[in-house]
């Protein structure tokens, strides 16, 4: 466990493991408001605030008490009468930036999965896991920290909860069982999570050894020509030129396979009905 509370794993994410009772009592207004010492104006909402965005400026590791109490103009035990630590103050950080949905338009969302909104009984629940698939993904772009988060054993607070109540409310017209609605969820979620961690890998290879992805792979190419040509690889060698191509949208790609397969479950939960 780090000084500040929170535990690193292997893999680099961090959980906050901090008072799991008091993150709770802050969460859903049962803590206690300090009644002297900070300075007026200072409050949890603007802590959480700025902690957000020094993380999104400058990664998790850039967040510390010290930290904070500079942008905030004030002293550092000011901050601990309104959160224990920094263990704490990350799930605070994560319920605020849970409850970011951003809904695209109606027929946006339609329109992107593939189904007319404005038919009769169009099949709303596609666009609503298009919308679910890419709000997640911007909040993930927009708060690449939370991909270092362990979120197995996350403190619900009213603001994820009120994000995953929006996310069921759009697949009710499915007619799935309650543990497989949930897994819809994770299923996309963890398409999604996928998809923008790979992306965030490969921002960070930029920023750490200075060459972008075009020449990264020029300085391999000669060694990959002449593999091709060794008969060694023919299924790839093979493939047309543009298999790599950075033009192919593989989120969209992959976001429609998910739909579909969800189309054949809920067709057959619906046959189940019929015959029963």
């Amino acid at each position: 466990m780090a000084k500040d509370g929170t535990t690193a794993a292997t893999d680099g994410t961090v959980t906050g493991s901090g008072d799991t009772a008091r993150s709770l009592e802050l969460l859903w207004g049962g803590g206690e408001r300090p009644s002297r010492g900070p300075r007026p104006g200072l409050t949890l909402d603007r802590i959480v605030t700025a902690a957000v965005a020094v993380a999104d400026a400058e990664g998790l590791s850039a967040v510390s008490m010290r930290r904070l109490s500079t942008e905030l103009g004030t002293g550092t035990m000011s901050l601990y009468r309104y959160v224990p630590g920094k263990a704490e103050l990350l799930d605070l950080m994560l319920d605020r930036v849970l409850g970011e949905p951003l809904p695209a338009p109606v027929e946006e969302a339609a329109e992107a999965a593939g189904t007319d909104a404005a038919a009769p009984g169009a099949p709303d629940w596609r666009a609503a896991v298009d919308t679910m698939a890419r709000s997640y993904l911007d909040n993930l772009r927009r708060h690449p920290w939370l991909l270092k988060i362990n979120q197995a054993r996350t403190v619900l607070g009213p603001s994820a909860l009120r994000g995953l109540e929006l996310a069921l409310d759009g697949l009710r017209g499915m007619g799935l069982r309650d543990p497989e609605l949930i897994g819809v969820i994770i299923t996309v979620n963890s398409f999604v999570e996928g998809l923008a961690r790979t992306q965030a890998d490969a921002a960070e290879a930029v920023r750490q050894t200075g060459l972008s992805d075009e020449e990264f792979w020029d300085r391999q190419r000669p060694y990959l020509e002449r593999a091709m040509l060794s008969g060694a690889y023919p299924v790839m060698a093979a493939m047309a030129e543009d298999t790599f191509s950075a033009d192919f949208d593989h989120f969209a790609f992959g976001l429609r396979r998910l739909i579909a397969g969800f189309e054949a479950l809920v067709r057959e939960r619906a046959e189940e009905g019929t015959t029963a």
